[in-house]
């Protein structure tokens, strides 16, 4: 495989490394490797930046077989990674029969819970460091809109998130890259993405969420920029004071309907 990415994906790479601190020296580093066009992708961008960063870090890919179907195969990845000289390992979790246990839970929230969890105790237990994950710039934008209207709060995932009960940390390198950059990467890797075996895929919330900031770009081109933009630190935020507490405010009604016991004596 001849090994090449355009210098401003290089760039942007290392801008998100450098910038949020992702990479040290030492660091093995695991890949949760779903097959997908991102995930595919960042095994190979991360093999080429092992192979020049001046830190030095090993990785590895682990891709787990969630049970949706009895004919996911992961040859062609055993093989991709091994052109890459990235260790590959797969184990099968019953994610679909976790999902069934949970009828009436969100199928995406059950399946994100036990996949985290099956790849932090394999991190954990064959010691690694980090988990590298795929997530890119659209999904950081999807997930901040999808906070405000499915939970009311105003957050979003981070590109470096310590997990304090394992000790591992997970970075997101792919943070800088929009989500239609990523389908034309193949052209660099040669490796074709595997369809997602999930029965729920393009049935998600985040599906939903992707349709409506298209629709709104159609009226709006400056719509997902803006979206961007309000959820870094710094933007300008004017929001309404926190509740007060139940006991402030019967205080604060008392004393609007009582003005005269609060006049200061003669």
């Amino acid at each position: 495989m001849r090994r090449h990415l355009p210098q401003q994906y290089f760039s942007r790479l290392w801008r998100a490394v450098i910038e949020f601190d992702l990479i040290g020296d030492g660091d093995r580093i695991l890949i949760g490797l779903s097959g997908g066009k991102d995930s595919v992708f960042l095994t190979y961008a991360l093999a080429l930046m092992r192979d020049h960063s001046p830190r030095k870090f090993e990785l590895a890919a682990i891709t787990l077989d969630p049970m949706f179907s009895t004919d996911f195969a992961t040859t062609g990845l055993a093989a991709f990674c091994a052109d890459l000289g990235v260790p590959f390992h797969t184990f099968k979790i019953d994610i679909a029969g976790a999902i069934a246990r949970n009828a009436g839970k969100d199928p995406c929230y059950s399946c994100a819970f036990f996949r985290r969890g099956a790849i932090n105790r394999f991190a954990k237990e064959n010691g690694f460091n980090k988990i590298a994950y795929a997530h890119h710039h659209d999904d950081a934008v999807e997930t901040f809109l999808m906070s405000i209207l499915y939970s009311g709060q105003i957050k979003t995932f981070l590109p470096k998130t310590y997990l304090d009960r394992t000790g591992l940390t997970v970075i997101r390198p792919l943070i800088y890259f929009r989500e239609k950059e990523l389908r034309r990467t193949i052209q660099y890797h040669g490796f074709t993405p595997i369809p997602s075996p999930c029965p729920y895929n393009g049935k998600t919330k985040r599906q939903e969420i992707k349709e409506l900031i298209r629709g709104l770009e159609r009226k709006n081109k400056l719509i997902y920029t803006h979206l961007a933009a309000a959820m870094r630190e710094g933007s300008l935020i004017e929001l309404w004071p926190a509740p007060p507490p139940r006991q402030d405010m019967q205080q604060k009604h008392h004393a609007f309907w009582h003005p005269c016991e609060n006049l200061p004596p003669d």
